[in-house]
C-alpha cells in the first residue's frame, strides 16, 4: 500500500499514517533480504513507461522536424535532425538502470556536469555518452593516466563510463569546434579581470571579462548574477551568483569599474544605459559552450546615485524534462501526464503550480508544455516576460499599462484562437483569476501559477483575489474545474562524489527520528561541508524538487463537498473521498532514505 492508494480520509488520518510507516519498513526490509535498490521494481517500472514516452514524443515530431531541416539547409543553416528534435522537447532518455546513474548523455550535459578542470586543459571535445562509452575526439594524444583520471571523475560525477572511444577528427575541424566550444573557459575569469583592472581603460579586456563572468556564472550552475554598482567609497561593489538558492560573492570591483561594466551590460540589453533612476528591462544573448544562452536584464537605482542590475541566464539545455522533473513523484507525473493527454479534448480544467519565488513553478511549466502533444494540439502561453521560446506553442507577451495587455484581457483573447491549453505565467488579480477559472469552465484545460505557501493555502490565496460580491460562484467553479494543486520548494540535494555515510542514529534524536519515521538502523548520506572537486568544495550538488501535492480525482457532479470545504474550513478538501495528498514530510523521508538529502536538512525543511 502507497500513500497513493489513501484517497479517502487523506494523510491527516493516524491509522493512515500508521499503515504508511508499515509500509515503508516493509519495503526496507524486502530491500534488505533481497539487496535490491529503493523501490527497484518502481523505478524500473517507471524508466519503462519513460523511455516509452519519450520515443512517442521524437517521433510526433519527427517529420516537422525533417521538413523544417531541409528548409534550412536551403536557407544555409545547418541543424542536424538531433538538434531540432531536442529544441522541440524531444530529448532521449539519458537515465540508466541504477537510481541517479546516467548511461547516456549529449555533449552539452557532459559538459555542465563534469568539472571543467577535468577535461579541458586535455584539449578534448567531449562528443557524447552511448551505453557506458564516452566518445571523445582529442586534440593532442591522451596517456593512460589521463584516460583513467577522466573515467573517475565521470565515474563520480553520476555518469556509467566503462572505457573512453577516441574518435579521428580533421585537425582543423577540431580546433574550429574546440575554440566555438571552449571559447568562454571560465578559469580565465579571474586572470581576465585582473588584467582589466590594471587597465580599465581597454574596451577589449572589458568584453572579455563580461564574457568570461557569465561563463564562469554558468559553469558553477548560477541562475542569476547580482552586481551592485554604489559611488559611495564606503560601499562595496561585489558581483555574485545565486547557486542553489544562495548568494555567493564572487568579484570585488572598484567602483569606477563596476560602472564600465553595468553601462556595458544595459547597452548590450537595448537600455539606455545613462538613466540610473527609472527601473527598467532588457534581454541579450551570446554563445557559450557551442549553445545559445538568453540573459534577461533588469536594472534599477541602488542609493544616491549608483545601480543595481540582475542578470537571469536562461540556458535551454538545463531546463528539466517531464519525466526527470517527476521521477520522484511517478503517480503525480503519471496523473498529470494523463490531463495533458492529446486523447483528451474538450474536458477542462485547472492545474494549479504554487509556491514561493525562485521555487521552480515556471520550470514546471515548461516542462508541461513540452508534455504535451504541440503536433496535434494548440498550446498558447501568456507570460510576463517570456523566458524560454517554446516551438510549436504560440506565446504571448503581457504588457502592464498597455490597453489590452493585461493577462486578463489576453485570457478573454485567448479564447478566440481555439486553444486547447492555456498556460498562464502568474495569478495576480482578481480578474485574471476569474478568467482563468471561466476559460477552464469552457472546457479549456488551463495551467497556472500563483504564490502560496502550501497547497491548500493556494486555494485561500485564489479566494483571497476573487471580487466579494462573486466570491461564492467563482469559489463553486473553483471547487467544479481544480484538477490538482502542485506546491512545491526545491531542496538542496547532496554532493554523491563526497557525501559521508552514516546511520542515522547518529545523525538525529530519537524524537527526530520520530518525526521523520525512520528506521535507527538505516543508512544514510550527510552533508560533507569540505566538498570536492565536483561540486565546488560545497558539499552540494543541485537541487531537486520537494512536493506537497493534492490530486482531485472526483467528477465534477461528486465535488460538493469540496465547494463546502472551500467556503468554511479549507482543510476539510483532504478528508474527501477522491482527494489524493501528498505530504512534502513523505517527499524529504524519500530523499533521506535514498542519500539526496542530509537528514539535518530534512528535519529543517520539514519545520518551515
Amino acid at each position: 500500500m502507497t500513500d497513493q492508494e489513501l484517497p479517502s480520509e487523506g494523510l491527516n488520518n493516524p491509522e493512515n499514517q500508521g499503515a504508511l510507516s508499515a509500509d515503508r519498513r516493509g519495503r526496507r526490509e524486502r530491500r534488505a533480504r533481497t539487496g535490491d535498490s529503493p523501490e527497484g521494481l518502481e523505478r524500473r517500472s517507471w524508466q519503462d513507461r519513460r523511455r516509452r514516452r519519450s520515443a512517442e514524443g521524437r517521433e510526433r515530431y519527427l517529420d516537422m522536424v525533417q521538413r523544417e531541416r531541409a528548409m534550412l539547409l536551403e536557407q544555409g543553416v545547418a541543424r542536424s535532425t538531433e538538434q531540432l528534435l531536442d529544441m522541440a522537447g524531444a530529448a532521449l532518455p539519458s537515465e540508466a538502470e541504477e537510481e541517479g546513474i546516467r548511461d547516456r548523455a549529449t555533449g552539452d550535459q557532459l559538459r555542465s556536469v563534469l568539472p571543467v578542470q577535468s577535461w579541458l586543459p586535455l584539449s578534448i571535445h567531449l562528443i557524447g555518452l552511448v551505453e557506458g562509452v564516452l566518445k571523445i575526439a582529442p586534440l593532442h594524444e591522451l596517456n593512460d593516466r589521463q584516460i583513467e583520471t577522466l573515467i573517475s571523475t565521470a565515474n563520480r560525477s553520476g555518469f556509467h563510463v566503462e572505457k573512453v572511444e577516441i574518435e579521428v577528427w580533421d585537425r582543423k575541424e577540431l580546433a574550429d569546434t574546440l575554440r566555438s566550444v571552449h571559447d568562454l573557459s571560465a578559469d580565465r575569469c579571474e586572470k581576465t579581470l585582473a588584467l582589466w583592472l590594471d587597465d580599465t581603460d581597454n574596451g577589449l579586456l572589458l568584453n572579455q571579462f563580461q564574457r568570461d563572468m557569465m561563463a564562469e556564472a554558468l559553469q558553477m550552475r548560477a541562475s542569476d548574477i547580482h552586481l551592485v554598482q554604489d559611488n559611495n567609497p564606503d560601499a562595496p561593489n561585489w558581483i555574485k551568483y545565486r547557486i542553489d538558492g544562495d548568494l555567493i560573492p564572487m568579484h570585488l570591483l572598484p567602483a569606477e569599474a563596476m560602472a564600465r561594466l553595468t553601462t556595458l551590460l544595459k547597452r548590450d540589453a537595448g537600455l539606455n544605459f545613462g538613466d540610473r533612476v527609472t527601473p527598467k528591462d532588457g534581454r541579450f544573448g551570446f554563445i557559450w559552450q557551442g549553445r545559445s544562452i538568453d540573459v534577461r536584464v533588469a536594472a534599477g537605482p541602488q542609493g544616491q546615485d549608483g545601480e543595481k542590475l540582475t542578470l537571469r541566464l536562461l540556458d535551454r539545455a538545463a531546463l528539466k524534462g517531464f519525466d526527470e522533473l517527476f521521477r520522484r513523484h511517478e503517480d503525480v507525473g503519471d496523473y498529470l501526464a494523463k490531463l495533458l493527454s492529446p486523447e483528451i479534448k474538450g474536458g477542462g480544467g485547472l492545474i494549479l503550480l504554487s509556491g514561493p519565488t525562485g521555487s521552480g513553478k515556471t520550470t514546471t511549466l515548461y516542462a508541461c508544455v513540452q508534455q504535451i502533444d504541440r503536433r496535434r494540439r494548440h498550446v498558447l502561453t501568456i507570460e510576463d516576460p517570456i523566458e524560454y521560446e517554446m516551438r510549436y506553442a504560440t506565446q504571448w507577451q503581457v504588457r502592464p499599462g498597455m490597453p489590452g495587455g493585461e493577462f486578463a484581457d489576453l485570457i478573454r483573447a485567448a479564447m478566440r484562437h481555439d486553444p486547447d491549453y492555456i498556460i498562464i505565467g502568474e495569478m495576480r488579480d482578481g480578474d485574471t483569476v476569474e478568467t482563468s477559472l471561466r476559460a477552464a469552465e469552457s472546457g479549456h484545460t488551463v495551467i497556472s501559477t500563483v504564490h502560496a505557501d502550501t497547497a491548500l493555502q493556494t486555494f485561500e490565496r485564489l479566494r483571497s483575489l476573487m471580487p466579494h460580491q462573486r466570491e461564492r460562484s467563482s469559489t463553486y467553479t473553483l471547487a467544479q474545474q481544480v484538477k490538482a494543486v502542485l506546491n512545491q520548494r526545491l531542496v538542496r540535494t547532496l554532493c554523491q562524489g563526497c557525501a559521508h555515510r552514516s546511520k542515522v542514529s547518529e545523525c538525529l534524536r530519537s524524537d527526530e527520528m520520530e518525526r521523520l519515521g525512520l528506521d535507527p538502523d538505516i543508512s544514510v548520506r550527510t552533508h560533507n561541508t569540505s566538498g570536492c572537486d565536483l561540486c565546488n568544495r560545497t558539499g552540494i550538488a543541485g537541487r531537486t524538487l520537494l512536493l506537497d501535492a493534492l490530486i482531485i480525482t472526483k467528477g465534477p457532479q461528486q465535488r460538493n463537498g469540496i465547494y463546502e470545504a472551500l467556503l468554511h474550513n479549507v482543510n476539510d478538501v483532504m478528508k474527501e473521498d477522491g482527494v489524493i495528498v501528498h505530504t512534502r514530510r513523505d517527499g524529504l523521508v524519500d530523499l533521506v532514505e535514498n542519500g539526496l538529502v542530509d537528514p539535518k536538512s530534512a528535519i529543517m525543511y520539514l519545520e518551515e
